[in-house]
Formats: C-alpha cells, sequence, structure tokens
C-alpha cells in the first residue's frame, strides 16, 4: 500500500516521540514554510514540551536524534525554539515518482458507499449560475473520494415534485383548460409532451409572478401540486412529459461542464411512499402534529440558533422538499450507505442541520456519516450574487458561451489558433474556457464567495486554470519532440540541478493534497498542488533543457522526469473535473 513521504516522516517523528515519551500526535509533520531551511518540519516539541515544563529545543534535539535514522531523511536538524527542520533523501524523491500514481487509497476500514448529492436543479427551469458550484464542486469530490478507494455514486437529485410543477400545470390549465390532463379519469394521454423546454422556460417565471399577485391562481397551484402527489393520474402523465424534456435539457447542460451522474433521480423517486413514511412518523410518535402540519421537533437546549421543527408534511397533506429530503436519506441507508455528502448552497445550512437531526431522532445510526458541504456564493464586481446585465440570473448556457468565446480570443491573441483546424480551435476553446471557470471555482475554499471574473479566469499567466493546462501541454510538446528525435526515456535519476529537485518534491506531494482534500471536503487543496506543480515544471523548463541536451543519458532522465510531471498535473486537474487539450 502507497505511503506518502510526508506520511512516512510522520510515523518517524511519532515514533521518535512516543520513545521520548510523549504522545505520539506531537509528531505530525508539514511542508516547511520556508523552502529554503528544509523539506519538512515538525512542530511538536514546543507543546510537548509545555506539557512537561521542559526545554522544547532538549526535546526536539532528542527527537531529531531518532529521526535523522529514518531511510528517508538525509537531514534533520533543531532550529528556533523547538522547531524539527527535515530534509528528504533524494533516493527516496525519485523512488516516491516511481511509484505509479502517488496517491495513497483510504484505509480499508475507512471505505464505503459514498452518495454524492450534487446538482440539484428543478425541472422545468433554466439552469442558472446558482447551479455553477454545486455542479463543479461535487463532481470534483466525487473523484477525489473516488481516487480514495471509496464506491461512490453521484446524484442529480432533481427537483421534480413540489410546488414548481404546480404552478406550471396551472399556467397550462389556464391557456390550455381542454387539455385531456384536467379532465379527469383513467384515459389514455398524449405520448408527446404538450410543451417543450422553451415553453417551460417562459411559463415558469409567468406562472411564478402570477401567484404572487393572484391569489386564487396560487390557491389552484396548491390544489394541483396536492393533486399530482395524490396520484391524480391526468396530472401525473402531465408531470412525466414535463420531466421529459426537461432532463433533455439538462443533461446537455452538465455534459458541457463535463459534468456527470450515476443516479438521475429526484424527489418524486420516493413519492409512493411518502404518505406510508408520514404515517409511521406519526404512529410511532416520532413526528406530532403542529398547526395542522405533522413536524419533527429537533431544537435542543443550549442552541445558538433558532432551529424551527422539521415539517414532514403540510397541513394540506401535501410532502415538502423536506419530507423528499428525509426519505431520499433514509433509501440511500437502505442501500448501504456509510457517508452521504450534500453539495448544496451554503445558506441552506440550517435546513441540513434539522434534516441531520430528523434522521437520528428518527433512528438513523450515527455509523451513517452526514455531510454538509456548503459553499458561498458566485458574485459579480458589486459583491452580490452574479446577474446578467439586465439583473436577471445567468443562465449556465449563457455563462457556459461566455466562458467559451473569451478563451477563444485569448488563443487567437497568442496567435494559438493560426493555421489550425477551425472545429479543432473550437473543442480546445471550450476545453480551456471550462477549465478555467473550473479552476477559478476550486481554487477558492469552498466555504467562500468568490467575484465571477472571466478576464482573469482565462488569463495564461498566475493562478489560473489554462496556465496549468499551458504548462501539462508544454510537457507534452516536450516529448513529442524528444520522439520524433529518437531519444527515450530513462528511469528518473537523481536530480541535476536545484529546479529538478524542486520539481520532485512538488510533485510526490500530490497525495498528501488529495488526502487533505478528502478529509476536509475541500477541492482547493488539490487546486493549490495543481498550481504549484505548474510553477515548478515552469522552472524546471528554463533550467533542464532535454531537446537542446548535449548529454544523451541526462536528457533521457530529464525526459522521464517530464513525463511524470505531466502524468500527475493531468491526474491533479483530472481530479478537479479539467481536461487538458493536446495543444495551446
Amino acid at each position: 500500500m502507497y505511503v506518502t513521504l510526508r506520511e512516512r516522516l510522520t510515523a518517524a517523528c511519532s515514533e521518535a516521540f512516543a520513545a521520548a515519551g510523549f504522545d505520539r500526535r506531537f509528531g505530525e509533520v508539514s511542508v516547511c514554510v520556508d523552502p529554503a531551511m528544509a523539506d519538512y518540519q515538525c512542530n511538536g516539541a514546543m507543546p510537548a514540551a509545555k506539557s512537561v515544563r521542559r526545554n522544547p529545543r532538549e526535546i526536539a534535539a532528542e527527537v531529531a536524534a531518532a529521526v535523522a535514522a529514518c531511510p528517508d531523511v538525509s537531514s534533520c536538524e533543531v532550529a528556533g525554539p523547538g522547531f524539527i527542520n527535515i530534509k528528504v533523501r533524494d533516493a527516496s524523491l525519485v523512488g516516491d515518482l516511481a511509484n505509479g500514481i502517488g496517491i495513497p487509497e483510504a484505509d480499508k476500514s475507512e471505505r464505503g458507499i459514498v452518495f454524492v448529492d450534487y446538482g440539484g436543479p428543478n425541472v422545468a427551469k433554466a439552469m442558472h449560475v446558482g447551479h455553477l458550484r454545486s455542479s463543479i464542486i461535487g463532481e470534483s469530490l466525487k473523484r477525489i473520494l473516488r481516487v480514495r478507494g471509496h464506491h461512490v455514486i453521484g446524484d442529480v437529485h432533481l427537483g421534480d415534485w413540489g410546488h414548481p410543477i404546480g404552478l406550471l400545470c396551472a399556467e397550462l390549465k389556464l391557456s390550455q383548460p381542454g387539455l385531456p390532463y384536467f379532465l379527469g379519469g383513467e384515459g389514455r394521454f398524449p405520448t408527446e409532451p404538450p410543451v417543450t423546454i422553451d415553453d417551460l422556460e417562459v411559463m415558469y417565471p409567468r406562472a411564478s409572478a402570477r401567484s404572487k399577485e393572484d391569489p386564487a391562481f396560487k390557491e389552484e397551484a396548491r390544489r394541483l401540486t396536492a393533486a399530482l402527489q395524490s396520484g391524480d393520474p391526468g396530472l401525473k402523465a402531465l408531470w412525466e412529459h414535463i420531466r421529459e424534456v426537461s432532463v433533455e435539457r439538462l443533461e446537455a447542460d452538465f455534459a458541457s461542464l463535463g459534468v456527470t451522474f450515476d443516479l438521475w433521480d429526484g424527489e418524486s423517486t420516493l413519492a409512493d411512499g411518502l404518505s406510508g413514511l408520514c404515517d409511521h412518523l406519526e404512529r410511532s410518535g416520532l413526528a406530532v402534529e403542529d398547526d395542522g402540519a405533522l413536524v419533527i421537533h429537533v431544537a435542543r437546549e443550549g442552541d445558538t440558533k433558532e432551529l424551527p421543527p422539521f415539517i414532514v408534511r403540510k397541513s394540506d397533506g401535501a410532502a415538502l422538499y423536506s419530507t423528499t429530503d428525509l426519505a431520499t436519506l433514509y433509501a440511500r441507508e437502505m442501500l448501504g450507505a456509510s457517508r452521504i455528502v450534500y453539495v448544496v448552497d451554503a445558506r441552506q445550512g440550517l435546513h441540513f442541520e434539522a434534516l441531520f437531526r430528523s434522521a437520528r431522532i428518527t433512528g438513523v445510526p450515527d455509523t451513517l456519516r452526514l455531510d454538509h458541504a456548503g459553499f458561498g456564493t458566485v458574485n459579480g464586481p458589486d459583491g452580490k450574487p452574479f446577474k446578467t446585465r439586465e439583473g436577471g440570473v445567468m443562465k449556465l448556457s449563457d455563462l457556459v458561451t461566455m466562458a467559451r468565446e473569451k478563451a477563444m480570443a485569448r488563443l487567437v491573441e497568442g496567435g494559438m489558433a493560426d493555421g489550425a483546424d477551425p472545429g479543432e480551435v473550437e473543442r480546445i476553446a471550450h476545453c480551456v474556457g471550462i477549465g478555467a471557470v473550473k479552476f477559478a471555482d476550486l481554487s477558492t475554499k469552498r466555504e467562500s464567495g468568490y467575484v465571477f471574473d472571466l478576464d482573469r479566469f482565462v488569463s495564461f499567466e498566475g493562478k489560473t486554470g489554462p496556465y496549468a493546462q499551458y504548462m501539462a501541454v508544454r510537457l507534452g510538446s516536450v516529448m513529442e519532440k524528444a520522439a520524433a528525435m529518437g531519444l527515450e526515456a530513462s528511469a528518473i535519476g537523481t536530480p541535476s540541478n536545484d529546479a529538478e529537485r524542486d520539481l520532485m518534491l512538488s510533485l510526490s506531494r500530490l497525495g498528501d493534497a488529495v488526502v487533505r482534500a478528502e478529509r476536509s471536503l475541500a477541492p482547493h487543496e488539490v487546486a493549490q498542488w495543481v498550481f504549484e506543480a505548474s510553477q515548478a515544471v515552469g522552472r524546471f523548463y528554463l533550467a533542464s533543457p532535454i531537446t537542446k541536451e548535449a548529454d544523451a543519458e541526462l536528457a533521457s532522465r530529464r525526459l522521464a522526469l517530464a513525463a511524470v510531471a505531466r502524468d500527475r498535473i493531468v491526474r491533479g486537474l483530472g481530479l478537479l473535473g479539467i481536461d487538458v487539450p493536446e495543444r495551446m
């Protein structure tokens, strides 16, 4: 089983602290804050000394002497008040890069079935910029968890069973009351949808506005929602049409982002069992009636925020998304889930706190881990959630088009499109544009918002997706040129200069970044590694020529390093859901 260099050094330091009579936790090793001083450092001597009132340098010296014997260590010295500075052997760096992908799997006891709930668009409505982060972060977390050895199931969890459907039914009934869906009975219904997705995208905002102005229309939408959920055959047939045309558009929108799902389930998936679920909760006393609604009281003594009751059935008998969320959680537990990750806007935090408490109150065991991976908003220059110039919410498809066009402009400016096949340039522009948007999003800490700035995102300089993509493409170009010259890669050898060693050290840290990303559900850890590794590639490219190197053996070793660097950067970008074009 692969173990990263940092993990091996942590094990050595932990053993040394234990041998000196201290807790092993003091042996945690991290990247040295000053690369000129060392590769890694351990700061455990100070807190260890505080616990026994001893001089931290004395403890650090004792630990350092033991760690110096570790086969991965070339030097281990004490600095300052008790920092333990560690430099690794070049041979260990070489060995690490020869060890496959450089990403350790999670311990077998920790692996399991993980559901990642992301995407979450409502049917009959165009995806908009608000769906961007859930889709991008969710896709990345799915990939990160998979590479760590978990069995991951990505579920789009469509909003397809609530009040928005009732609004659409009411709007269609108002304009076409003679449609067979509204006439009652069990008769046969048309096989072709009565509306297109374009129709629905016009109808929904109109219906939403009408419900705010017309109480009778609002009541009709509520009544139709309840009738649909009670099994009205005509409304169910109409709902199936609405869902069908919506999913077709949603699949195209997600595909444009490179986002895929294992399940296309929605709130409706468990609709037939919602009534029975509510009855069970009521009979068992787990849920009680409150002002006509059926609720679970989740507030606890000592709460710092007011947490209202979790409603599982409205007073009119209709289910809510809280009902379907709880039913879906139960279903995932029955399928053997060990963990469920909800990638949803941080502003829904109270809902998920109530959902998780309701799950525990109603018998879901603590062995099923429940996480809300909340995220901040995508903002405009004014710091408010991003909108179009007209003030409306920007469609996701329009945003994708903007990114592609901006990337195309940059490719043309840089002369990268000169003489190329137009179709290939279009594909590259899409790859670069989407990669730019994804990297900007994922390089931001998940909990934070960020300003949407395409000019900055598509830059080929700085901490951007195109910069990392370009470095991978540059390595690929060098490898192609070397192959044309008949130069073959040998085994990676001892670094011949500082730039090569820095690159080796950077590449060896991919696994640590992935482990941190998994534990904190934080893709920015991988994005940061990609950027730092790309910077190291840039320095290596300038300091270590390959095709112009007179020493053939040295050129072959450098070519081998270039191949590993490209593979790991491409792999890191892949964990972010970012592809690398063949050329730029």
